[in-house]
């Protein structure tokens, strides 16, 4: 068992002392305290328990602190701090168990229960087949699988789909740009359509009809045959692209396929039904006002054209029938308005709004030595995921997208991407990774056999040997935190922790030339690291090198 868990089995061993259940009391923490020196954990149950027990946050510090000590195999020191705190530092012995422990299990340590049983669906990405993916669109896609591997190691079932429409007057613009530059290849005059797609792909989207087809397609009425020449290629590249991110999604869903199961018709009859729609200068309202709304929404405009809301209502909707516990939806900050309404429809409808939720993340600037930064695009009149990976790498670019919270504009520091060295924190991380598999082969040619063997956790007592455990222990934690809060930079803040720890220990504790016991037990340390720091960048869909 982890020291963070053995911890909290010994408060509620403490709590039955002082006729409290834990079940009865707030929430409580139980983290690490900011400076070491105050101990291994901390918790604030006194305080959140004084209400309950109706007494000074103080004395029943005190008196779990007495029960705590009851419990003495486990700690070798307890004390009180501040307005109600408890700290506490385990003895040597459970840090060598617990070290033993995940050594046994270090390929899949971090794993947990947190989300285990549940079915989770996140829909990401879902640009429409219009042209490549954006720089915008490549943190999307990062964040959604980042997460998804997230609840996966929390022991979730996840889908990953990619919502898109084929439909509408975007994709209508995008077949007659494509028609007109086919005719102008043929040497025919033919103009693009206002507001019309400019970029080169769109020329070599033409380019590939005019060898399919000669000049066949000239006498065709309307973009049909042009569109879906189109989609097919740009969702065709849009998947190449996703796979060179190491992006796999389970499912893609056609929003025109609510229009054909009438599932769209059928929303807007319920909410009929429900005294909750009407129709005003030619559109059809949805009577949000009604709901907690300070105005009502349109559904669908005079145009007869639906507004997001409602496609997405019966998206939403679509995704609860079919069993999932939790619905993420993953989507820029412009986009946040509409959301409120689809959890209104959803609510109304008769469904649970609570099993859908959003990550909203800010918009990514490319910047170079803190200018903004103008790389050459060929395929379009904006930077392209594509081009991006050309310059920096996938796995440089996945890790740069997810180093702020979500909720933070990012600028994405080209010229520090493309460092080979510790400014460049992949390749901090990436090079502590193999810096820990190169001291492991030497101690191999060192010990042979024998570093295989039995390890003599006791012989590990150092500070800084107790300090890296530490921070290992709370791996598990720190993903289950990380899926939770929706944050994965979280997992990025703990990796850069925990390669740090490993260069003070490093320092601190010599591996080769001691004596082949503490050489060995050392080594094993050191491995169960890079594994931890291996399964971390996995969580990332970052590659661990075994060299560099």
């Amino acid at each position: 068992m982890s020291l963070k868990p053995l911890f909290h089995q010994a408060i509620q061993n403490a709590l039955l002392t002082l006729d409290l259940k834990e079940s009865d009391l707030p929430n409580y923490t139980i983290e690490a305290p900011k400076d070491p020196s105050h101990g291994d954990l901390s918790t604030n149950i006194a305080m959140v328990s004084a209400k309950a027990a109706k007494e000074a946050p103080q004395s029943i510090a005190a008196k779990l602190a007495d029960a705590l000590r009851t419990q003495s195999d486990l700690f070798s020191d307890i004390g009180v701090a501040g307005p109600g705190f408890i700290n506490i530092r385990f003895k040597s012995s459970m840090y060598h168990q617990d070290v033993k422990e995940l050594a046994e299990h270090a390929d899949v340590f971090g794993r947990n229960k947190a989300f285990d049983g549940k079915k989770i669906i996140l829909e990401f990405v879902s640009a429409n087949p219009t042209g490549p993916l954006t720089v915008g669109h490549g943190r999307n896609a990062v964040l959604g699988d980042t997460m998804a591997r997230l609840y996966e190691w929390c022991g979730a079932t996840v889908t990953r789909e990619y919502y898109f429409n084929n439909a509408g007057r975007q994709m209508r613009m995008l077949g007659e740009s494509v028609k007109a530059r086919y005719a102008q290849q043929l040497g025919k005059e033919a103009e693009l359509p206002e507001g019309g797609y400019e970029g080169e792909y769109i020329s070599e989207i033409a380019a590939t009809l005019v060898e399919g087809h000669g000049n066949a397609l000239l006498g065709e009425e309307g973009e049909g045959v042009f569109k879906e020449a189109a989609e097919k290629t740009i969702l065709e590249d849009i998947t190449r692209t996703l796979d060179r991110m190491q992006v796999k999604m389970d499912s893609f869903f056609n929003e025109h396929s609510l229009y054909e199961n009438k599932a769209i018709y059928d929303v807007v009859e319920k909410l009929n039904e429900k005294g909750l729609v009407y129709q005003k200068d030619g559109a059809v309202w949805f009577a949000t006002s009604q709901l907690g709304k300070d105005k009502d929404t349109v559904l669908i405009k005079k145009s007869g054209e639906p507004t997001y809301r409602l496609p997405d209502i019966a998206y939403h909707r679509d995704k609860l029938d079919r069993g999932f516990d939790l619905c993420i939806d993953i989507f820029g900050a412009d986009h946040i308005d509409t959301y409120p309404d689809v959890l209104r429809g959803i609510d109304v409808l008769g469904y649970d709004a609570n099993k859908i939720d959003v990550l909203v993340y800010q918009f990514v600037t490319l910047v170079k030595d803190g200018k903004p930064y103008k790389m050459s695009t060929r395929k379009a009149n904006f930077v392209t995921l594509d081009e991006l990976m050309n310059e920096v790498g996938s796995d440089v670019t996945r890790f740069f997208f997810l180093m702020r919270s979500p909720s933070t504009h990012l600028e994405f520091d080209v010229a520090q991407a493309k460092e080979a060295s510790d400014k460049n924190p992949v390749f901090y991380l990436q090079y502590a990774h193999a810096r820990i598999q190169s001291v492991l082969r030497k101690v191999s040619e060192e010990l042979g056999e024998n570093r295989s063997g039995d390890v003599e956790w006791s012989t590990l007592e150092h500070e800084a040997e107790h300090s890296l455990m530490k921070k290992l222990f709370f791996f598990p934690d720190v993903i289950e935190t990380a899926a939770r809060a929706k944050e994965p930079h979280k997992v990025i803040t703990y990796l850069q922790e925990t390669a740090q720890e490993f260069t003070h220990f490093y320092h601190e504790c010599r591996i080769m030339g001691e004596p082949k016991n503490v050489m060995a037990s050392r080594a094993k340390l050191a491995e169960v690291t890079a594994t931890v720091l291996k399964n971390g960048l996995s969580l990332l869909g970052v590659e661990a090198p075994e060299s560099m």
